[in-house]
Formats: C-alpha cells, structure tokens, sequence
C-alpha cells in the first residue's frame, strides 16, 4: 500500500508519498496532490494508493525541520523501487553526501567504481524520485557550477544556500 499525503513547503505544495519500505516520492510546486496520487496508481496498479496524512506525520515534520534549519539528516529510509540498479548505486551514494557538503557528478561516478559515467550519473540524478531526502541537490559540476536539477536550479541553489547558513 502506498500512503500519501500533502502539505506547504517553502517550496509550496508539496507532495509526499511513502511505502513500509520508505518514502517512494516527494514532489514540490504540486498543483493538484490527487493527480500525482493517480501517477503513483498507474505506475504501481497493484499497490492501492490511499491518502493518509496521519501515517507520514514523522516525515513531513523531518521535511519541514529541514526546512526550517533546525535538521541536517533524515532518518527516514527510501523505496527506489522502478530503478534500475545504476540509478539506486547513483542514489545510495549520493545519500552519503554531508550536510553542506558537494561533489562533482566525476567523484560521484568514481565513488561507485563507474569513473566514466559522469553523465549517467547526472541522469540517474535527474530520476532520483526523493530529491532532499536524497539529496541530489549536492552534486554540482567539476567547476563549481550548479549543474542541471529536475525542478530547476533555482530550487537547487536555495537548497544549497539554505545548507550554506546551516
């Protein structure tokens, strides 16, 4: 069963998904919560797609901390199901990556033995279904620059700003 729910964000509505293995997504700037919901039932017929806020109360509170400054590191774990197996050793790497801390999408790629695959690596980044929770918003270019980020680099440079202060 895939439990969801919404709520605001600096970043505005945003949308949080989670299994019992962890949460499966999390999508800010949602307009309508009930069409990502039916996203995740299409891409998981099986599963049964319920909202219930009640059950991700401790998530959307560590999100929200994040936020606010006042959190550094989740203590949530992560669903990658429907990635392949590049995408999650991409994932569980960047996972590794400190608060305030960047690497280039090259030490990321040598960081799980595929040295030459730095731009699959920022494609594997550009899936990554738990941005913040994974924080894909560390990996910036070889030359300091932001490089690409799904939701735009605006999000990526407050991201990394607000880390910055913290």
């Amino acid at each position: 069963m895939i439990r969801w729910t919404d709520f605001e964000s600096p970043f505005g509505r945003t949308f949080l998904a989670a299994t019992p293995k962890g949460v499966l997504r999390l999508r800010w700037g949602v307009e309508d919560p009930e069409a990502v919901a039916e996203e995740l039932t299409e891409a998981f017929p099986l599963w049964g797609v319920k909202r219930a806020p009640e059950r991700l109360e401790a998530p959307v509170r560590q999100i929200q901390d994040y936020f606010a400054g006042e959190r550094r590191a989740f203590e949530l774990s992560t669903d990658l199901t429907g990635l392949t197996a590049f995408q999650e050793a991409v994932l569980e790497a960047t996972a590794e990556i400190p608060f305030g801390r960047t690497i280039a999408y090259g030490e990321l790629a040598e960081r799980i033995g595929r040295p030459d695959a730095s731009r699959a690596v920022g494609s594997a980044l550009g899936r990554n279904p738990v941005p913040i929770v994974i924080p894909c918003h560390r990996v910036v270019r070889s030359d300091g620059g932001l490089g690409g980020y799904t939701s735009g680099t605006g999000y990526k440079e407050q991201l990394l700003d607000l880390e910055a202060r913290g």
